[in-house]
């Protein structure tokens, strides 16, 4: 009998609990990171499927600053973009790739559908992430480099890779030719390749330098000019990535 009096007594904490945090404000007070704003319970719970909703969905107790208001632990730097786009459907023109981030976090799918629409995305996820992703092992090869740059930085200004790319497999057929006759090391030398896709072995390089630089790292890349001889075949299957320390 004790036993379920005290269980009795739990369900109705535990109910009590639940409706309280139901009753919130119309009007609600938030504080993102430190990034403090004001918004309807009608805008946060406009898009039922995201994290806002469930947050202010009255089954969840949301935490709350010092003054009360309801905390969020993320920067609130574009923020009130997402806010913006939930009271008035108002995609935002700045931006761009940190407000999808965000929408992508609370799960907007409205806003992330809108924005991946943009000129600025949609050329980078349908055009340059789809010919990445045709690359076998793009992404490893990228943290390959970063990792053997590191390496080679002790007391340097700078560090220096060789990249070799081949676009087809008629090139790949030639790799064996091409790295015999290179004259560096050729177990740090990096291949990129093949692929079946329209971007040339220079769009692939714009791709590493581009990636690689997102990174905070300074980089070009050259060709590696190799010594011509009368009875070999000249390969420009090779570039130099370097990386500048200071």
């Amino acid at each position: 009998m004790k036993a379920k009096h005290s269980s009795w007594n739990r369900l109705r904490r535990s109910l009590t609990c639940s409706t309280s945090w139901s009753q919130f404000s119309p009007v609600v007070q938030l504080n993102v990171g430190g990034h403090l704003f004001s918004s309807t319970l009608n805008t946060l719970r406009s898009h039922p499927d995201s994290k806002l909703a469930e947050m202010f969905n009255g089954q969840n107790k949301p935490r709350t600053d010092a003054q009360g208001r309801f905390f969020i632990d993320r920067d609130g730097s574009h923020f009130g973009a997402l806010l913006e786009f939930m009271r008035s459907e108002t995609v935002p023109t700045e931006n761009i790739h940190e407000v999808h981030r965000e929408a992508l976090y609370y799960n907007i799918t409205a806003l992330i559908k809108r924005l991946e629409e943009t000129p600025q995305l949609f050329g980078e996820l349908v055009g340059r992430q789809q010919f990445l992703s045709r690359v076998p092992h793009y992404k490893e090869n990228i943290e390959v480099l970063i990792r053997i740059a590191r390496a080679e930085a002790v007391a340097a200004r700078r560090s220096t890779i060789m990249i070799c790319v081949l676009p087809s497999k008629d090139d790949v057929g030639c790799y064996d030719d091409a790295i015999s006759s290179l004259e560096a090391d050729k177990e740090s030398v990096v291949t990129f390749g093949p692929w079946t896709a329209s971007p040339s072995a220079r769009d692939l390089l714009d791709c590493v330098k581009m990636d690689i630089e997102s990174r905070g790292y300074r980089v070009e890349i050259q060709p590696h000019v190799m010594e011509r001889s009368f009875m070999s075949r000249n390969y420009d299957y090779f570039y130099r990535l370097t990386f500048s320390w200071w």
